[in-house]
């Protein structure tokens, strides 16, 4: 009798616990967290470590600002956003495995990335899976939109406008007659060469050279011996700055009076850290320019600092703007599909068809590549041993003719 007296007590017990507990979870409120269904995910992927790290950086923190203003217009609507920076090292292996890691978390819906092209491009292949979104901030290469992926966009300028660019400006602004010219084998840094090649007889300049280093070598002396024997006008290089800024300093050091002129990837501070005073001289073309020398610019720069405590650099508000096209696109999803957590697909579609968006670099709007209409390019001198660079020229990329 009073072992089974024992089970009715245990077993009244055992009612009350779960009665409450169940009690308990109903009368809990919920919230947008609760639910792996409310959960939205937004991916940065840029390089933040190894010898590009700095630029990949400010591009993280551009991406971040916006979504730090902007997350609240999707939190309440009753989604959970979180922010999932990701670090590729600028190396094409290391983007796809980030971008398999990505398009495995069905919570991520959108990427602002990359950086570099040769990262891009195979990385988007994975991202095109499953539709999930990436708005590039800063690749250039053309083959990033030609090969007309629905869920891949950028909001810069493509290369086979800003190799003709610097080409025409080499020829023309500068006088140039003879150009040689170096690349450092990337996706993105040969295919911007292979522009300024083709364009320059076409601006009137003979290529006198054209050659290949490495990325990461430090001693470009063989190189830079035939430029001294061939004494070319212009010197142009594709490839980024790190690679780029220690071909100036050893120009100067070793007497070259040619004229240096990069690309976009030599658009970062640390070509003047790098360089020093033998940066004073030289030119690159870029999507980017000074934000600061507009009313608009310099108040955003001037939020920026607030918040990081240091300036950006010219990437960073192209960043900024490429997470402000995602979350305008994940809001039109949400609203396409009643209130609810939209697909991949749905975010794809929503973003490409982003019209006159009012940024910090441009009025955004995609064409159908997933090209930016507005997109503009600049090319900019270092007039001294400071960054930004003075901007001497501006040009719609879209009028520009090639």
């Amino acid at each position: 009798m009073l072992r089974r007296k024992s089970k009715i007590l245990v077993s009244a017990l055992l009612l009350v616990f779960l009665t409450g507990m169940l009690g308990g979870c109903a009368s809990k409120p919920k919230t947008a967290g609760d639910s792996a269904a409310n959960v939205i995910k937004i991916a940065s992927v840029t390089p933040l470590s190894g010898s590009q790290a700095a630029l990949g950086e400010q591009i993280k923190l551009g991406a971040q600002m916006a979504f730090d203003e902007k997350k609240a217009e999707l939190e309440k609507l009753g989604f959970k956003l979180e922010f999932a920076p990701q670090d590729d090292q600028a190396d094409p292996k290391v983007g796809v495995a980030v971008a398999q890691k990505l398009l495995a978390d069905k919570d991520v819906l959108a990427v602002d990335g990359h950086f570099n092209s040769g990262v891009a491009i195979p990385s988007s292949e994975i991202y095109a899976k499953d539709n999930l979104c990436m708005v590039s901030p800063a690749n250039t290469a053309v083959g990033i939109t030609d090969r007309k992926l629905p869920s891949v966009n950028r909001i810069c300028a493509r290369d086979d406008v800003q190799g003709p660019l610097g080409a025409d400006f080499a020829a023309k602004d500068l006088g140039a007659k003879k150009i040689f010219i170096v690349h450092d084998k990337t996706t993105y840094g040969q295919a911007i060469a292979d522009e300024v090649k083709n364009r320059a007889p076409k601006a009137g300049m003979e290529v006198v050279g054209y050659e290949g280093i490495t990325s990461g070598e430090s001693d470009f002396s063989a190189v830079l011996n035939k430029v001294a024997v061939i004494k070319p006008d212009v010197l142009y290089f594709g490839g980024i700055y790190p690679e780029g800024s220690l071909l100036i300093k050893q120009m100067s050091d070793k007497g070259i009076k040619a004229k240096f002129i990069g690309p976009d990837g030599m658009d970062d501070p640390e070509v003047v850290k790098i360089a020093g005073n033998a940066s004073i001289g030289s030119f690159y073309t870029s999507p980017a320019a000074d934000i600061a020398r507009t009313p608009k610019g310099k108040e955003w720069v001037d939020r920026f600092k607030a918040k990081f405590g240091k300036d950006p650099s010219n990437w960073s508000a192209y960043g900024y703007d490429a997470m402000n096209v995602i979350i305008e696109g994940i809001k039109k999803a949400i609203e396409g599909n009643g209130g609810k957590k939209p697909s991949r697909l749905q975010v794809s579609t929503a973003v490409r068809a982003v019209k006159n968006l009012e940024g910090i670099t441009s009025t955004i709007s995609f064409d159908e590549k997933g090209d930016n209409k507005g997109a503009k390019l600049y090319v900019a001198e270092f007039k001294t041993a400071k960054y930004p660079p003075t901007v001497v020229k501006e040009v719609n990329a879209g009028e520009f003719v090639k």
